[in-house]
């Protein structure tokens, strides 16, 4: 038997109509701040990916499903849904639109790493971007967003922490004292840290490895050597969150795994476990770095398979769609009936199951309860006579005489 690749999961109807409860409500919140939904390819050009994400990102360099397609072009399954959404908006011209442009979506995201618990290779990511804001108020906003996300999902003991990786501008002077203070240990780390010292120093921060970052322990903090400009955004930016009533921690060891973050950057904790469960920043250069024009924006990602474990422990959960009816025919006469009178009741939006075996009458009687439809209607030759049948409530055993046509049965069920 061909079973699913390591990493990959069956999403089951036992599973799937909690996933749509969680994915409907987020929808509702997302919209209710108006971002629009966007979506984008699966796969893309790598060359997308490495200047966007980063080449010394571990994303890049260990984690991409990259291949030659038939024509020799390289082609890799996206890891992350920011890179793909601001292709989109060059392409086609969204910079032209009202200002901010407000993006969102829900795709599956493809990386090779190890798998755990609520990290698989294949995954899914809602996200959002604001493109074309400059303002630590965009900030704020998205982070309002996450906040809002969490709380109507009813999900507690979430924790906000923010930190600044600051600009172009003052990071170089920070990465210079960073490099002297890795570089005193530079042979005990991980040989991933060794190839990233040169090109991009920031990145061992966030490496993964136990060794590399305990040697990562006193390391200087960016927050300490922003320039005045990213300064008072942060500064301005922890004092609205303030006046939002949102807490929040100052981290000083985020700095996010993606090479396009610039100024804020943020992660919501799940407290009981201590992993991220919602991340993101701001990222100024990115349009900048595709072609565009120097455009500022921000954005979130939240990983919907660690969230949905959140959710589903936390809440009750029902599954509330059931069979309204199942029509029980025998005869072909009688399933004419059935098939016409279940079609004019799904138009009204009901859901109606009826036989598709050919099934006796006991048989259809036994599954009708096994499915828990709320009502029962037999259909048999005597009921094609008189035009009139007999309805079943399956919870209370209630009967009724109904004559068969629309409006008495909708009348019912309904």
């Amino acid at each position: 038997m061909i079973q699913k690749p390591k990493g990959t999961r069956d999403l089951l109807p036992e599973e799937s109509y909690k996933w749509q409860e969680a994915e409907e409500k987020i929808k509702k919140v997302l919209e209710s701040y108006n971002f629009k939904e966007i979506r984008v390819p699966v796969f893309e050009y790598t060359e997308l990916f490495q200047r966007g994400v980063g080449e010394t990102t571990d994303v890049v360099q260990k984690e991409m499903y990259t291949f030659d397609d038939k024509g020799g072009r390289s082609i890799t399954l996206r890891p992350e849904g920011t890179a793909g959404t601001v292709r989109a908006y060059l392409e086609n011209g969204m910079a032209s639109l009202p200002s901010p442009v407000k993006l969102w979506y829900n795709m599956g995201m493809y990386r090779y790493e190890n798998v755990q618990k609520g990290r698989l290779r294949e995954f899914h990511q809602v996200g959002v971007e604001v493109i074309g804001s400059g303002s630590y108020l965009a900030d704020v906003d998205v982070i309002l967003v996450g906040n809002q996300i969490f709380k109507t999902l009813n999900i507690p003991n979430i924790k906000l922490n923010i930190n600044s990786i600051g600009c172009p501008k003052c990071r170089g002077e920070y990465q210079k004292v960073l490099k002297e203070f890795i570089g005193k240990n530079l042979d005990k780390y991980c040989d991933t840290c060794k190839t990233r010292f040169e090109k991009n120093p920031l990145r061992i921060l966030d490496c993964k490895e136990k060794k590399c970052k305990e040697l990562n322990v006193g390391a200087p903090m960016m927050i300490d050597y922003l320039c005045e400009e990213c300064k008072e955004h942060f500064e301005n930016v922890k004092f609205m969150l303030k006046n939002a009533n949102i807490n929040f921690e100052i981290d000083s060891s985020i700095v996010r795994g993606l090479d396009y973050y610039t100024k804020t950057v943020f992660e919501f904790i799940d407290e009981k476990t201590g992993l991220t469960a919602l991340g993101g920043g701001r990222y100024d250069g990115l349009v900048e770095e595709f072609g565009g024009q120097p455009t500022p924006a921000v954005g979130f990602a939240t990983g919907l398979e660690r969230v949905m474990e959140m959710y589903t422990a936390n809440n009750e959960i029902k599954d509330d769609k059931i069979p309204d009816l199942y029509i029980l025919s025998v005869g072909k006469e009688e399933n004419i009936k059935a098939i016409n009178l279940a079609e004019e009741l799904r138009k009204e939006k009901f859901i109606i199951e009826k036989d598709v075996f050919e099934r006796s009458f006991k048989a259809q009687m036994k599954y009708a309860d096994k499915i828990n439809a709320r009502f029962l209607l037999v259909i048999g030759e005597e009921e094609i006579k008189t035009q009139m049948a007999k309805i079943k409530n399956m919870k209370t055993g209630e009967e009724k005489e109904v004559k068969l046509t629309l409006n008495e049965i909708r009348n019912i069920i309904k």
